[in-house]
């Protein structure tokens, strides 16, 4: 985003930014510009601003100038070059200059040559060192732009637009990338909806942006925020039109874009975080470190909502059947936009939908209404909470998911994980308990044949180290050691941290 100082837009006919890409001539002022500043690497930055001064004369749009050269000086690396530290320096010379009391050029000769005295340097050291920390007396040390002329002007027309933005009041775009763009909008903080549009265009879905309630009171950060929503847009879709009501010093104008206009020069974006609270990361979290039989989808497609969408913040998917439970945090917003939300889980189409709500809202009860299943929570939302609501589903989904899995089951493999045998027949492992195995016997999590047992039964005896007889159990196709030293009548005699040995068990543990 540039300078509003620097915003180049006409107003004939609408707002329009005079955009510079594909134009050959600003390519070549571009190319200038960079030039400069490539040229003045190891000069102060008076040197650079009076070579840049001269540029804007000769060019047709002094404004353009200052805006690539706004741009660049994000590339470029100053520092302060002096004898002395700047600041010791004119500590030094200004009490000098007490003592023999300036008033004249000989004084002042006088004043800096005493303060080298004390200093023990030259005087011409002490005077280059006075005010080499102001900025014009910077040194231009490095300058490595990450764009070709081309880019900058690429570069210039997305921040042109940005600044642009920074007026609006509200903001309307179809994307072909919708959730990257609410996800944005989610983790700039600004208050949006999803409208369902029958127009030509790249979706038939609008996500409307406003800023804040009260126009008159618009702050920087939503201007800000608008400006960096228009990169997200023009970074992640490949089509996408964007109108936005622009309020110009008390008149009203409407700003229309499209990836035509905007684009974002092959640089990486700046990377945003996941999570648009630390509510939701927190959780997401420590729900994914359970392992459960659900997976967890940031984000999912888009609900109709009347003619509205919207998107919640998380989809539960049962690995073992086509189910899915939606799930939405509700934290601290503003009256209206719990009104709004509460609009939409009333009227959201037929699906199963989980709403943690914080407790100081107060709305738990009105949700409980909707027919959707409500977790209050205060500070952080409690898995333990979540992982009931989702066992409670896994109960009533469990005659479906076991519908077709047989009373009796033979594997053909003479060892076999329990785990692998569940995913091949698409069920929890805990359904499988009520399986009968007659050709093999379960340990733990391993099912293995009897003739499997007896011959590493003669190669495992009393007295020999666990790590030995873990390699042999290993070898077969046994990774529960314990279990299967357990099914041959040993168990381990542990000796602290240097490992343990093989015993045979007593008659009572057999038993």
């Amino acid at each position: 985003m540039l300078r509003k100082d620097l915003l180049r837009v006409t107003r004939r006919g609408g707002y329009r930014p005079q955009f510079v890409a594909g134009d050959g001539d600003a390519r070549r002022l571009a190319a200038r510009v960079v030039g400069v500043y490539q040229g003045h690497v190891g000069k102060t930055r008076a040197n650079l601003e009076e070579a840049l001064t001269e540029l804007e004369r000769e060019a047709d749009d002094f404004k353009l100038v200052r805006g690539f050269a706004a741009l660049l000086e994000r590339e470029a690396a100053f520092e302060t070059r002096a004898s002395l530290p700047p600041r010791r320096a004119r500590r030094v010379a200004f009490e000098a200059a007490e003592t023999v009391g300036v008033a004249s050029d000989e004084e002042r000769t006088a004043a800096l040559d005493r303060a080298a005295d004390r200093l023990g340097v030259a005087a011409a050291d002490v005077t280059e060192s006075l005010y080499a920390d102001r900025d014009v007396n910077q040194v231009l040390t490095e300058f490595d732009s990450r764009w070709s002329p081309e880019e900058l002007c690429t570069q210039y027309d997305l921040s042109l637009a940005q600044t642009a933005l920074f007026d609006a009041t509200e903001v309307r775009v179809r994307s072909t990338d919708p959730k990257a763009l609410v996800s944005a909008a989610k983790r700039l903080g600004l208050l949006y909806e999803i409208r369902v549009r029958e127009a030509d265009g790249p979706t038939d879905r609008e996500v409307v942006v406003t800023g804040p309630d009260a126009l008159f009171r618009r702050t920087r950060r939503y201007g800000t925020a608008f400006a960096r929503l228009l990169r997200t847009v023009a970074a992640t879709a490949d089509e996408w039109e964007l109108t936005a009501d622009i309020d110009d010093r008390g008149r009203a104008y409407e700003l229309h874009l499209t990836h035509e206009d905007v684009s974002v020069p092959g640089v990486e974006p700046l990377a945003e975080p996941a999570f648009d609270s630390g509510v939701e990361a927190d959780f997401a979290a420590r729900f994914r470190a359970l392992d459960l039989d659900w997976d967890l989808t940031r984000e999912p497609e888009p609900l109709r909502v009347g003619t509205s969408v919207m998107i919640p913040d998380f989809a539960f998917e049962y690995r073992h059947a086509d189910f899915r439970v939606f799930f939405e945090v509700m934290g601290f917003w503003t009256p209206e936009y719990v009104e709004k939300k509460l609009w939409q889980l009333a009227d959201v189409e037929d699906v199963e939908m989980v709403v943690a709500v914080d407790e100081s809202l107060g709305v738990g009860e009105e949700i409980a209404a909707r027919d959707h299943r409500v977790i209050t929570y205060s500070g952080t939302v409690r898995v333990k909470d979540v992982v009931d609501v989702l066992r409670e589903y896994e109960a009533d989904l469990a005659a479906e998911v076991t519908a077709d899995l047989p009373d009796e089951l033979a594997p053909a493999s003479d060892v076999v994980a329990v785990d692998d045998l569940a995913a091949e027949y698409g069920v929890p492992v805990d359904a499988l308990d009520d399986v009968s195995f007659p050709e093999h016997r379960r340990l733990g999590g391993t099912l293995v044949r009897p003739a499997v047992l007896d011959r590493v039964g003669d190669d495992v005896e009393a007295g020999m180290a666990f790590a030995d007889a873990e390699a042999v159990l290993a070898d077969a196709g046994l990774t529960d050691a314990s279990a299967a030293l357990s099914a041959l009548g040993y168990r381990v005699a542990w000796e602290g941290l240097g490992g343990g040995t093989v015993r045979e068990k007593e008659k009572r543990e057999r038993e």
